[in-house]
């Protein structure tokens, strides 16, 4: 099976999308799938390069904030789509944008089998512009991907109960299918779990890019509510366009003498944050946003205890466990709540985290391209 995958910035470091649409086509090539990928240059490295590589297109007025995300559009470039698709037994897109309206039309024209993966709400890009609260906005702009996209598709994937849902209710046409984004395997680093102790500080995770749905602010805000903030450090992963507005609140809180220990910034590896979960002892996901969250599963895989911000778009509560992991989304006093309960309780987090480790194992990588497999093979098998 001859599979083209569509995305405007295969390569992009720091961006979710791009990082799990990277790991599914190496997941399919393990499988014995033919992949290829059309996409924009590679800026990371020299190589690798996609099959089929685009210019980049430069969004006029947004053109930095989009960058400052971590990510690239690629200009419609016809001759190379029309040379990709004809390759193709199934085009599978990977975003509703302009790149994948051309893709789209042009296979529909060679008649090519179309597929998607729903990867982002309209939500989280008008977030960035403090419009993720508009309804009218963001419905509208649903409305129009699907009209433009995913209505080309025969099938969509749906990487969770959420996700399939909205669908439905905006009446897409295709089929849907509910496929985790799939984690990938790791190895559980037991040997660093952090264990009881009076001397050393409670460390509290956040990993995730740094932007405005990702809400981290809520977590600092949570800080002047705990009881235990001289015992906490907070570590923050990732990059994005409010890292420096996040610096200045944690270092007001720190120069305060709100927070003990100063918090800590960085933008790390794969492998360093599996370090990171692995020797911490809380793992904050506060997004307003989030179509699945594979940042919070791939902390859960090492052994930490979460506490997720739960709203109407927040699908990453489907992997807690009970309810002493949630909070309600934006607030920083039940936040902070859920924070002393698990500092204040540390043999049920020990135990707790264990669980979680084995509750991430229906998530695997291996089902998810079983199923993606699947998803193509009846969108072939009824063309």
């Amino acid at each position: 099976m001859k599979i083209l995958f569509v995305v405007n910035n295969f390569y992009a470091l720091g961006n979710g999308l791009s990082a799990s649409a990277r790991r599914t086509v190496a997941a399919l090539k393990e499988a014995g799938m033919d992949v290829r990928v059309l996409s924009g240059h590679n800026h990371e490295a020299e190589t690798p390069q996609p099959d089929y590589v685009l210019t980049d297109y430069r969004v006029p007025i947004f053109d930095r904030l989009i960058q400052s995300h971590g990510y690239k559009f690629a200009k419609r470039m016809n001759p190379i789509i029309e040379e990709a698709v004809q390759w193709a037994d199934v085009v599978h897109l990977e975003e509703p944008f302009r790149l994948q309206n051309r893709t789209a039309e042009i296979a529909k024209k060679h008649g090519k089998v179309l597929t998607a993966t729903y990867h982002l709400h309209p939500e989280n890009l008008f977030c960035s512009v403090h419009l993720g609260g508009w309804k009218l906005l963001n419905n509208s702009c649903l409305r129009l991907w699907r009209d433009a996209v995913y209505n080309y598709c025969s099938d969509i994937q749906c990487p969770t109960r959420g996700v399939l849902e909205r669908c439905e209710a905006f009446h897409f046409k295709a089929r849907l299918h509910q496929i985790s984004n799939g984690l990938m395997p790791d190895t559980f680093l037991s040997d660093e779990q952090p264990s009881p102790s009076d001397d050393r500080p409670v460390q509290i995770a956040c990993i995730g890019r740094l932007a405005v749905e990702k809400d981290q602010p809520t977590l600092l805000k949570a800080m002047r509510y705990s009881k235990h903030t001289d015992k906490i450090k907070l570590f923050f992963a990732g990059r994005g366009p409010e890292h420096d507005h996040l610096v200045a609140l944690a270092d007001k809180l720190y120069k305060e003498g709100v927070l003990k220990y100063p918090a800590e910034f960085k933008f790390e590896t794969r492998e360093e944050l599996r370090h990171l979960a692995a020797a911490s002892d809380i793992y904050v996901h506060c997004a307003r946003v989030e179509v699945e969250g594979l940042s919070a599963l791939e902390a859960l895989q090492q052994g930490v205890v979460p506490v997720v911000a739960e709203g109407p778009l927040t699908a990453t509560t489907q992997f807690v466990l009970d309810d002493r992991s949630l909070f309600k989304v934006g607030d920083p006093r039940d936040l902070a709540a859920k924070l002393d309960y698990w500092i204040e309780h540390p043999k049920e987090r020990r135990e707790m985290a264990l669980k979680y480790v084995e509750s991430t194992e229906k998530y695997s990588m291996a089902k998810s391209v079983d199923a993606l497999i699947k998803m193509y093979e009846t969108a072939i098998n009824t063309k």
